[in-house]
């Protein structure tokens, strides 16, 4: 079914979009026949235009117009990872750092560390995100008590303005000692710069991240300050350009905390952005592991064409960090905010296989991406990657990649495999893509063991949901090598990113800095910090989150033992403090969360609360997602077809359809179960069966009790 013209009251539709290094996801809701989705690749270049471009497809299965389409619709929700990208690929803003004179190495300095390996010294220590040339000491000092002891030199700053203008600087970030106890000097500053700088735009450590840790501060004000051009230009555009297409719906992007907010709110605190589109992933995770499995204990995986993301969800709940790192992963700077954990590797689709001087098989982190893209798109791609080793083996078929839009030279494939693996190993063409394959899903492998055994779990113990355009490819693979029994693809896999944004909320988080301690608990401090922060929450709900669905404060605080370096996050369980009793209550919290995390309790020492927080949620929506129906694929004929697989060799395995597919009825491996967006492989003694909500379960034929294979019985 189709919405037409002719219809007297066409649905009004939420359009979820995930821009990845190789495809643009688009998910729409509203349609009559359930939930819609679609691919189109990422324009690099532009990609604002990948984004219109992935509408255009919908628009035409729809029966209506890119025009049509876009003002029928109330919502549009975006992923991206335009500012990662820019911080990794150093296109971020000439950015200068204004810090209280004497503590210009604050950047440099981190919080000790570093260097990968910290006892190696003849590893060059990395870059701070701001060169030292542009970083300014500003006269000034604050005390711990928040009391002024050196007056601003104000002299000082608007010399420092004149230099930031004849060095044509793009933005600045300012953290001064102890603003956030009190703030009068870098507001001070601010408006110097308004003065004297006028149109770069600042952000003030204060307001964007009131944590007591100062480098976590100042690397998150730095980061948030380079963003501001960019983001701002880019968010611009595109509302621009969508307004100018015919939306004229609320624009929301996704966020690192797995939330999202409105795009003006997001251009003027960009840091926000970072890895936005990875961490939707969980949050639909979390709700088809719910819907299929009644699992609460949930590896969320997301393999896309530059890396594969993987995320975990424990008792329901989406783990976050404040440790998350842009860039290197030992290296890398600190955005201080917390972000849904998930951990990343380069290896996709596009992740080019190659061997080293050594002789060593190698799979990225270097990715073909979406231009030139994988040797068998035909795009002027020379070197080969996973997906062209997937086409080799017969994973693939060459006609109907992504519904047969893209044409596949299988040949070319092949030929860049042969050239740049298999003669160098001295193996055979198949052996070679197999060690492609393979090698790559070991890396993904890693980034799983990296969030599970890591922590203490055992990835057995979960379900696996298997997300991306290569999930179907890779995931039988990998729950094999885990010991996995079962792993969930959702019928909107393909897009799970792009899925998670319709399935997000309105989130804000607000903090304070108070300190007090269990033994003598200043309750004036505590009572006044949870009102101001009730405060910001409601003027959030009031504006951003008016005419929300549902909304939840949810208040903590950042606290530690006595002498402790590190504070932990422990919620609260009402906004005020009355009594002794109250204290007592969250002390035990404090314990237990502390247990909980490490095992061990200190009962005799006092408890020193740093800061406090609260967390704003509004819902947008009242109910979960409808299921995925048609979406415009070809029932097509079964058929079979010749693939290689590790430790089996060449095997004729069956072609299905997903549309052929009965609820309840598994199929044996070998089978391939393809669909306009993705291909599903299910090994020699493995299974597949269809759910009824349209999710797919793939029996991976590992047993629990004996782990020798055992096929699904039909």
């Amino acid at each position: 079914m189709t919405i037409t013209k002719t219809e007297p009251a066409a649905p009004r539709l939420r359009l979820g979009v995930d821009t990845g290094g190789t495809f643009t996801d688009l998910v729409i809701e509203g349609h009559p026949d359930g939930l819609r989705f679609y691919k189109s690749p990422t324009t690099p270049d532009d990609p604002i235009r990948g984004l219109l471009d992935v509408i255009a497809v919908a628009s035409k299965e729809f029966g209506l117009t890119s025009q049509e389409l876009l003002e029928s619709s109330d919502m549009l929700i975006h992923g991206t990872t335009r500012a990662t990208n820019a911080i990794v690929e150093n296109r971020t803003a000439k950015t200068a750092f204004l810090a209280t004179k004497g503590h210009r190495d604050i950047l440099m300095i981190r919080e000790g560390g570093g260097r990968t390996s910290p006892m190696d010294y003849t590893q060059a220590y990395p870059d701070p995100y701001v060169s030292r040339s542009l970083t300014f000491g500003v006269p000034e000092r604050v005390l711990a008590s928040g009391e002024i002891r050196d007056v601003l030199d104000e002299q000082a700053v608007i010399e420092i303005a004149h230099q930031l203008v004849e060095l044509e600087v793009e933005a600045v970030g300012v953290c001064l000692l102890w603003s956030i106890l009190n703030p009068v000097h870098e507001l001070r500053v601010g408006e110097l710069l308004e003065e004297y700088a006028p149109g770069i735009p600042y952000t003030l450590s204060h307001q964007l991240n009131p944590t007591l840790r100062e480098y976590r501060r100042a690397s998150s004000t730095v980061i948030d300050a380079s963003l501001k051009p960019l983001m701002g230009v880019y968010i611009g555009r595109l509302e621009e350009r969508l307004r100018e297409a015919g939306f004229a719906g609320r624009l929301l992007i996704l966020t690192s905390a797995g939330g999202m907010l409105d795009g003006r709110d997001v251009a003027e605190t960009p840091i926000h952005s970072i890895g936005s589109g990875p961490a939707a992933a969980p949050v639909a995770g979390r709700y088809f592991a719910a819907l299929d499995a009644n699992a609460d204990s949930v590896i969320v995986t997301d393999a896309g064409g530059t890396t594969y993301d993987v995320g975990l969800i424990r008792g329901g709940e989406i783990p976050w960090t404040r440790e998350t790192l842009v860039g290197h992963a030992k290296q890398g700077y600190i955005t201080g905010f917390p972000a849904v954990d998930v951990r990343s590797v380069g290896a996709g689709g596009g992740s080019i296989g190659w061997v080293d001087d050594g002789g060593l098989l190698h799979v990225g982190p270097e990715s073909a991406g979406s231009d030139p893209g994988p040797v068998c798109w035909g795009r002027g791609g020379t070197r080969p990657t996973v997906t062209d080793a997937c086409v080799v083996l017969g994973y693939v078929d060459p006609e109907y990649f992504l519904g047969g839009k893209i044409p596949i030279d299988a040949a070319a494939a092949a030929a860049a495999i042969e050239k740049h693996v298999a003669q160098p190993l001295g193996i055979d063409l198949y052996e070679a893509a197999s060690a492609i394959f393979t090698l790559a899903c070991e890396r993904m492998v890693t980034a799983i063991e990296d969030i599970t055994l890591a922590q203490g779990i055992d990835p057995k113990s979960a379900v696996m949901v298997g997300g991306g355009g290569g999930a179907g490819l890779y995931s039988a693979t990998i729950a094999r090598r885990l010991g996995l029994e079962t792993v969930l693809i959702p019928a909107v896999s393909a897009a799970l990113s792009a899925a998670g944004a319709l399935l997000s909320d309105l989130t804000r988080d607000v903090a304070i800095s108070g300190p007090t301690a269990t033994g003598s608990f200043d309750f004036e401090l505590a009572n006044a910090s949870l009102a101001e922060l009730t405060r910001q929450a409601e003027k959030f709900i009031a504006g951003p989150g008016a005419g929300s669905n549902d909304v939840v404060i949810a208040y903590s605080v950042e606290a530690r033992y006595s002498n402790q370096v590190w504070e932990i996050e422990v919620p609260l369980p009402r906004a005020t403090f009355e009594s002794d009793a109250d204290v007592q209550e969250f002390k035990n919290q404090f314990h237990k969360v502390h247990d909980d995390l490490f095992a061990v309790t200190d009962d005799v020492s006092e408890v020193e609360i740093v800061s406090w927080r609260a967390k704003v949620r509004c819902a947008l929506r009242t109910q979960g997602i409808a299921p995925v129906t048609g979406n415009g694929s070809d029932s097509g004929e079964d058929r079979t077809r010749r693939a290689y697989f590790a430790g089996d060799g060449w095997v004729e395995a069956t072609v299905r359809r997903t549309d052929t597919l009965t609820a309840g009825m598994p199929v044996n491996g070998p089978v391939f179960v393809e669909s306009p967006v993705t291909t599903i492989v299910v090994p020699p003694r493995a299974a597949i069966e269809l759910a009824e909500s349209g999710s797919l379960i793939v029996y991976t034929g590992i047993a629990t009790t004996t782990n020798e294979p055992a096929q699904k019985e039909i």
